[in-house]
């Protein structure tokens, strides 16, 4: 299994790969919703035209069978939910958007484009005189309904002698329409979507345009092996990737063995190869060197290999935790799985009721590893899967992890940044820049420095701030109880707590996209609420905040239209990014550069106070040192920074004090002391230095020489 090629685009034959099943899912979903709201409510009957968007880039993308799949499928979803009518502009809109989408696909152009139309028109007007037919009764109740009404109106018409061969015409013109019904059906139709056809090129077609730069490619598709699912041993001989487009391989000659009973770690710094590792295991090809297993990977089947990744959510498909362990398995598997006992095994005791909305990250990572273990694997790894929990829950996950190989005839490799998730492997792989190396490079923790400027009054404050979801129904679920909190202007103010401690529910009421359930939350003696936009929001996953095409034209969507080059490179200066990055796409982006745009296109929105959810999640050492060195510039720039964040050792070198989330609450002594260290902190700042944020050991000197 070496050298094989990877195809540069969707294969035409086969069943369905994961990521068309997935998108066409998603986008089916999309569609759906549009469709029922613009046909449940009337002043949003717009959204009708809207819903062909997500159809358009299935077809745009994938195959006619993912459109033709997703379609039957949102079709009966929308039959259940509103009826035929609703149904059958559903499908309306699907056959527009495929014939808009198959065009530019297969680059035909306007003239392919009407050429399908014309047929799929004479297809639709087909089917509607075929139903008309079909169903003669209600037919023939539809047409003496009509020939009434024109009746009806040729009588009143009578009554006025100017009147009467306007209604003598109507009268005739009905009979007329009636008697050929099926031309005048027919017709109709085929006229209706070849119009639609044409308008939606230039709408919809400029549109999937302007959309065709988002990634459509699924990163672990590989080509198909018929060979039995066998996946261990398997061993990596000068393995090499290079993905299409790059000029350097991501990976690069590594020799690795995993065998059943093994606990592996690989250990490296964001971009040193380390989930393109996992996708060579995972079944992906080499570009170069071998890849020896006795069988297939089988990702995802039966005994074969499963992924835990780094986003909990993004794995959680059931409503039921129960649901969840045994999602997407056949029914007579799904029979088989003692539910009860996976989730018995990995710390979630009595939980399969529960649902999974409800559960924390840690929780839902534990609910990943049932899931995967539902699937009996013989090879489970562990992409990150330990970096955007708490760390009692990482070190909880990794004990979980370290014991699976010693219960089952299976192998685990945990991929991760953290050296202290690796202590309990039996052996660790180290990557730096794509290549296999003793160690890893070093870098020295932050070191908390003086402020450069006094904070000021009051800026925000929460009394009395409690929330709860689902509130009023039988899921309700508590999130916040009685929270007073008080942040001044100009301060960092760190907020710690486990997952699940309403870190994040806190961080959306601060920033007002949320209103509490009860209590009141005030920027500068006004509701926040009021004043959106005032307080800005750095969320934990900072590609979801990331919605233009390059980076300059997201910072100046965020500072508004006025924005120009100008102020997008001055942004781009105050977190230390290069102004030539601006050209850049986002998907090019690492981590740590997506998290200084986001701060970049805040800074670019003159905000009063920005808070940050979990800031350092998902970084490498010398990724969190370089966040917390810029927020310390933001700090002593005069912005009012609260970081919410369960990194407490290295947020503490730039935080001026520490509130703890305790189940929804601040505890009363804890909220006494923290008062207490701003009071001390306001007192001392007035003789701080202007000094810069310096950092152990050898790193202030590499920052001197303009290393980073």
């Amino acid at each position: 299994m070496s050298g094989l090629p990877i195809a540069d685009g969707p294969a035409e034959h086969g069943p369905l790969r994961p990521i068309e099943l997935a998108t066409g899912a998603v986008l089916g979903g999309a569609t759906v919703g549009l469709v029922t709201i613009g046909s449940v409510i009337p002043v949003a009957g717009a959204l009708n035209l809207v819903a062909a968007v997500p159809m358009g880039m299935i077809a745009h993308r994938y195959r006619l069978r993912a459109l033709v799949t997703a379609a039957v499928a949102s079709a009966l979803v929308a039959f259940v939910a509103t009826g035929l009518v609703a149904t059958v502009g559903l499908l309306a809109t699907a056959t527009v958007a495929g014939i808009i989408g198959t065009a530019k696909r297969r680059g035909g152009g306007f003239p392919a484009m009407v050429g399908l139309s014309i047929l799929a028109s004479a297809l639709w007007a087909g089917f509607a005189v075929g139903m008309l037919q079909l169903f003669s009764s209600g037919r023939n109740l539809l047409f003496d309904n009509v020939r009434n009404a024109s009746r009806g109106i040729q009588n009143l018409a009578a009554r006025q002698q100017q009147l009467e061969p306007l209604g003598r015409t109507a009268a005739d013109l009905t009979d007329s329409v009636l008697r050929w019904w099926w031309a005048w059906v027919g017709g109709s139709v085929a006229t209706g979507m070849l119009a639609t056809a044409i308008f939606s090129w230039f709408v919809l077609g400029s549109v999937l345009d302007r959309l065709a730069w988002l990634p459509g490619s699924d990163r672990l598709d590989a080509p198909p092996d018929e060979r039995p699912i066998a996946p261990l041993p398997v061993t990596l001989r000068g393995a090499s990737f290079r993905y299409p487009g790059a000029v350097r391989e991501a990976l690069r000659d590594i020799d690795l063995t995993v065998a059943v009973g093994e606990f592996v770690a690989i250990v490296g710094h964001n971009g040193s190869g380390k989930s393109t590792l996992t996708r060579l295991l995972a079944g992906l090809p080499p570009t170069s060197g071998t890849v020896q297993r006795p069988g297939s990977a089988g990702l995802g089947h039966l005994g074969g290999t499963t992924l835990v990744l780094q986003r909990p959510e993004s794995q959680t498909l059931g409503v039921l935790v129960a649901d969840d362990v045994v999602w997407g398995l056949p029914p007579e598997q799904a029979a088989e799985v003692e539910v009860e006992a996976l989730l018995g095994e990995v710390g979630l005791n009595g939980m399969g009721d529960k649902e999974t909305a409800t559960l924390s990250g840690g929780q839902q990572q534990r609910l990943a590893v049932a899931a995967a273990l539902a699937r009996k694997p013989a090879l489970l790894i562990a992409d990150e899967a330990t970096s955007m929990i708490d760390p009692d829950g990482r070190r909880e996950l990794v004990e979980l992890l370290a014991a699976l190989p010693k219960r089952h005839a299976m192998a685990v490799v945990l991929v991760t940044h953290h050296e202290a998730d690796a202590a309990a492997a039996d052996r660790v792989i180290h990557l730096s820049e794509g290549r296999s190396v003793e160690f890893l490079p070093t870098w020295p923790k932050p070191v908390r420095d003086a402020r450069r400027r006094p904070m000021g009054d009051t800026i925000l404050e929460l009394r009395g701030i409690a929330h709860t979801y689902n509130r009023g129904t039988p899921w309700e679920a508590p999130a916040l109880h009685s929270v007073d909190l008080s942040v001044r202007r100009g301060e960092a103010l760190l907020v710690v707590g486990g997952n699940g401690s309403g870190k994040s529910t806190l961080a959306w009421i601060m920033a007002g996209l949320i209103a509490p359930s009860s209590g009141r939350c005030e920027l500068a003696g006004k509701p926040i609420a009021k004043q959106i936009g005032r307080v800005e929001l750095a969320f934990q996953h900072s590609r979801l905040q990331l919605q233009k095409q390059t980076v300059g034209a997201e910072i100046a969507d965020w500072g508004g239209r006025a924005t120009g080059s100008g102020a997008v490179g001055r942004a781009l200066d105050a977190v230390g990014l290069d102004r030539s990055l601006a050209a850049r796409s986002i998907e090019e982006l690492s981590g740590g550069q997506a998290k200084r745009v986001v701060l970049a296109a805040i800074v670019a929105s003159h905000p009063q106070v920005v808070v940050l959810d979990e800031p350092l999640a998902g970084l490498d050492p010398a990724g969190r040192a370089d966040i917390v060195e810029l927020l310390a510039r933001l700090r002593d720039s005069g912005l009012t920074l609260i970081i919410i964040s369960h990194d407490v050792e290295d947020m503490s070198a730039v935080c001026d004090r520490t509130v703890h989330l305790v189940d929804g609450r601040i505890p009363a002594a804890d909220s006494v002391s923290a008062m207490a260290a701003v009071t001390d902190q306001v007192t001392r700042q007035h003789d701080a230095r202007p000094t810069p944020l310096r950092y152990q050991g050898d790193a202030a000197q590499h920052i001197e020489q303009g290393g980073r």
